[in-house]
């Protein structure tokens, strides 16, 4: 039997699944690594017409009015004090079509995009402040694992497991994704999370870096209402039934009906030389920084107030890109986002066109816009006739200016160029932070609707030997809770039970 070794699509043996070249093993990607190109570029070719992830979604318009004072940390205009901006939120599923009830158990996307002075800044996120993969060149095989089979077209929660458990960055985004968190009850109760690492950089030249969590002002009022955070398994699978647009429904009609949702911008603020030797690598998006060490520090509130008019102009054709920044802002060497950097545009300009940036939903706003891009499909602005088309010009034409820029604010970095996983750090376990959920944040009803979340998606057809990695990968996160989650599955296959058996539920 010959053997089984990865190659690219022209049958070259390639050096890693999981490693992109870097310089040295916290260095940032390099443009060279041209296989892990190869599967970008190849999977955001996947499908025809709709995103390749996050579907299924919608949004609203409102605005970003800050409140508090922040610019001795960014000279951004947007932050600066009592800055009113408009902004456009896309909420999404990551894995479903465009068809797929809202409410399947997934993590779901929060976009926000702000129409800025100095152009647009993208914020795009999840509703959870981790992710599954570290590095951006397992992403295509994660989100095929959480796609449909290539045979039957079906959904494989077999496939799902077999990657987790052999991935164990991913604990601490599962345990959010099988928590009360990975089925909320709506859009306007759930947070919002920037999830990287980002910079600003304020009047001074001074460097911080920065995590961005957006705070729903109606979650403690769905939590008081309802008991807890999210929609039980049982709850999500009837409405699944009933309405399979039930948060896009919510939403729109909040709205409508003038009850505005607000949202509060808090970030940790971690000092620039306190990366270097942080207990945890603070680059690393399977990782959150504990408040203790960097509490929230409010910025501003986002309010959506003014539902679109065309769905499909201004939502379906919405394009959203981290790689949108501004002065006083830019980029960590999170090995996840330098991937996202290229992938984001480059699928828009896919899906949409070269010249999605034209379309009135993505255009920015500022007066000024002295871009060289020319032509190409869709074009529909005249290309100024005083401008010359190429730079560097002698007539007149615009010229960077990189005193505006803040995009050369990396880390500075050395070492061999090579495919190497980051050096850990003290605390850098795969499971620490997934147990530290489990034990101190989740209270026992938590930890009891955990478990059921847990095997009831285990028995609904995987197999044996991924069964027996699960239980090994939950009792990696927590002891109790693997044990708890192996009993229940068992016991349940005993019974011949379809979904899973319970527990005794706490008192």
């Amino acid at each position: 039997m010959a053997e089984n070794y990865t190659t690219n699509d022209f049958g070259i043996p390639v050096g890693s699944d999981e490693h992109s070249l870097t310089v040295g093993p916290n260095g940032p990607i390099l443009l060279q690594d041209h296989y892990l190109i190869e599967k970008m570029a190849h999977f955001n070719r996947e499908r025809v017409p709709e995103r390749v992830v996050h579907a299924k979604g919608g949004g609203a318009f409102g605005t970003f009015t800050v409140t508090q004072d922040v610019s001795k940390y960014t000279r951004a205009a947007v932050f600066q004090p009592k800055t009113k901006t408009e902004t456009l939120t896309r909420f999404s599923t990551v894995a479903g079509e465009q068809g797929s009830p809202d409410t399947w158990r997934d993590p779901r996307g929060f976009a926000v995009k702000m129409y800025t002075t100095e152009g647009n800044l993208d914020i795009v996120g999840n509703n959870t402040p981790v992710f599954f993969v570290r590095d951006t060149i397992q992403f295509q095989d994660f989100i095929h694992s959480q796609k449909r089979r290539s045979d039957s077209g079906l959904r494989d929660h077999n496939m799902q497991w077999d990657f987790w458990t052999q991935v164990p960055a991913s604990a601490h985004q599962v345990t959010y994704l099988m928590g009360d968190r990975g089925i909320p009850r709506s859009w306007r109760e759930q947070n919002g999370y920037g999830s990287h690492t980002f910079q600003w950089v304020n009047a001074a030249g001074e460097r911080f870096w920065v995590k961005y969590h957006w705070i729903s002002n109606q979650k403690q009022e769905f939590i008081e209402k309802h008991g807890h955070e999210g929609f039980s398994a049982e709850e999500a699978d009837q409405m699944a039934g009933i309405d399979a647009d039930f948060h896009r429904r919510d939403l729109f009609d909040a709205i409508e009906a003038g009850n505005f949702p607000s949202w509060t911008l808090k970030v940790q603020i971690m000092p620039y030389e306190d990366a270097k030797d942080y207990r945890i690598n603070p680059f690393d998006v399977t990782k959150i920084w504990p408040h203790a060490d960097y509490p929230l520090h409010e910025v501003g509130v986002m309010e959506l107030n003014r539902n679109p008019e065309d769905f499909h102009s201004e939502i379906e054709q919405a394009a959203f890109a981290p790689s949108n920044l501004v002065p006083g802002t830019g980029l960590s060497p999170d090995k996840m986002l330098m991937g996202r950097i290229f992938s984001y545009a480059d699928t828009h300009r896919y899906r949409i066109g070269p010249n999605y940036a034209q379309l009135p939903v993505n255009r920015p706003k500022n007066a000024v816009k002295n871009s060289y891009s020319q032509a190409g499909p869709m074009s529909f602005e005249n290309y100024p006739k005083d401008q010359p088309t190429y730079a560097p010009n002698s007539y007149g034409g615009p010229h960077a200016d990189a005193s505006r820029t803040t995009e050369n604010n990396l880390v500075s970095v050395e070492g061999d160029v090579l495919r190497s996983a980051p050096t850990l750090r003290k605390d850098d376990g795969d499971f620490n932070q997934a147990g530290d959920l489990v034990r101190k944040v989740l209270d026992d009803a938590g930890r009891y609707r955990l478990v059921g979340n847990i095997a009831g998606h285990l028995l609904n057809g995987v197999s044996e030997p991924i069964l027996v990695k699960a239980f090994d990968y939950w009792k990696n996160v927590d002891a109790d809770l693997g044990a708890r989650v192996e009993n229940v599955v068992r016991g349940a296959q005993k019974e011949g039970a379809g979904t899973a058996a319970t527990e005794n539920k706490p008192s």
